[in-house]
This record gives C-alpha cells, structure tokens and sequence, in this order.
C-alpha cells in the first residue's frame, strides 16, 4: 500500500483556512484532519478531541521529552502542537492527512518531515483581509492591529511554502487545493515506483 500525502494549509486569519479544510474532508473519503494539542483552557463552544486535545501542562511536556510532536510552540503561556502518533498512522494507512496550522508550526513539520507538501492560502488583498476580520465583530483596535502585523509576518514566509492559493472565490480556491491534492498523489518518488513495479510483476 501507498503511503499517504502530508499536506500544511496556513495563511492569515481571515483568509478561510477553516472553510477550505471542512470543504475538502466532506469531500476526499481518503483525508483525515489532524487535531491539534493545547494545554489552554477550552472555550465555550469547544470540544475535546474535535477542536484540540485539550491537556495539562505536564502530559503536553512528556511528550515533548518523547519527541511524540511533529511540531510544537509555546504561544502566549500555551503550549498548542500535532501529536506524531496519529499522523503517522494515517500516513501509513494509505491516508492523506492536512494539517491546518501557522507558519512557525508548517516550517517545523518541513524540517522534520520534508516530503510534507505546504500550501498558503492568501486572501484578494491586504485591505480585504481587513475588512473580513472588522466584519467579524469581535477586534478591539488593539487586536485588529496585532492580526494584521502578524498576517504580514505570516506571508513574508511565503517563498518557503510549495503552492499559493489566493481566495478571492470560496468555490475556486476549493478547487484549487483539491487540485493539489489530485496532483500530488499522482507524483512519483523511488518507493512508489519500486512498489508500481513489484505489483506488475507479480501480475
């Protein structure tokens, strides 16, 4: 059996990562979504196991010393990682596995991890990216102004990701990242053509 694709959405907030990864898992019957780990609080509407693993501080360090992340940060007195385990079981399965997380994470998981494949979602504009955070509701001027300096911090690494999509059409940039996934899955490396070759032969 075929291994499975690694595939690392990222992109500003605002740009519709969450939508475009929702999309392609009701779509691909062969795609699983890693869930993260967190050891901050849950919010209200937030549910162990399907938005994080939610944790103690010292489960979350154990498996650091077990080097049980494919990659991990610490973020405002949190510490948020994707747990190794699981991935690597999906991938051996014959599953493709997205992981939908920032930069600093997607940069790790290349290091360790380099036939991963990163894809950056980027919104039409910077000045839409504005707007559809202000459209939320929720930005004091202090935060808006923080998103936005990390948005830019976030695309000045964009000349280390694999593909760029820009989602200037919820249904086009669907497509596109499927388009992705189609072509990446058709690639050919060494294993894979020695494993092509041993099953013809075999018929």
């Amino acid at each position: 059996m075929a291994k499975g694709k690694l595939f690392v959405i990222s992109g500003p907030s605002g740009t519709g990562k969450g939508t475009i990864c929702k999309s392609i898992l009701e779509n691909e019957a062969d795609v699983k979504l890693s869930v993260s780990m967190t050891t901050r609080i849950p919010r209200e509407d937030e549910v162990d196991k399907v938005h994080y693993y939610f944790v103690e501080q010292g489960i979350f360090e154990q498996l650091i010393d077990e080097s049980g992340f494919m990659e991990y940060a610490s973020v405002y007195g949190n510490y948020y990682g994707t747990p190794k385990k699981q991935v690597l079981q999906w991938l051996s399965q014959g599953n493709d596995v997205i992981l939908e997380i920032d930069v600093q994470g997607a940069l790790q998981v290349k290091k360790n991890y380099p036939q991963c494949v990163l894809i950056f979602i980027l919104p039409p504009s910077f000045e839409e990216l504005k707007s559809r955070i202000e459209g939320r509701g929720s930005e004091t001027k202090e935060t808006m102004t923080r998103r936005l300096g990390e948005a830019l911090h976030e695309i000045s690494f964009i000349g280390r990701y694999d593909y760029r999509i820009v989602n200037d059409d919820l249904h086009k940039a669907i497509a596109e990242v499927r388009g992705i996934i189609t072509t990446e899955r058709c690639k050919i490396d060494e294993g894979e053509a020695l494993r092509i070759i041993g099953k013809y032969k075999e018929e």
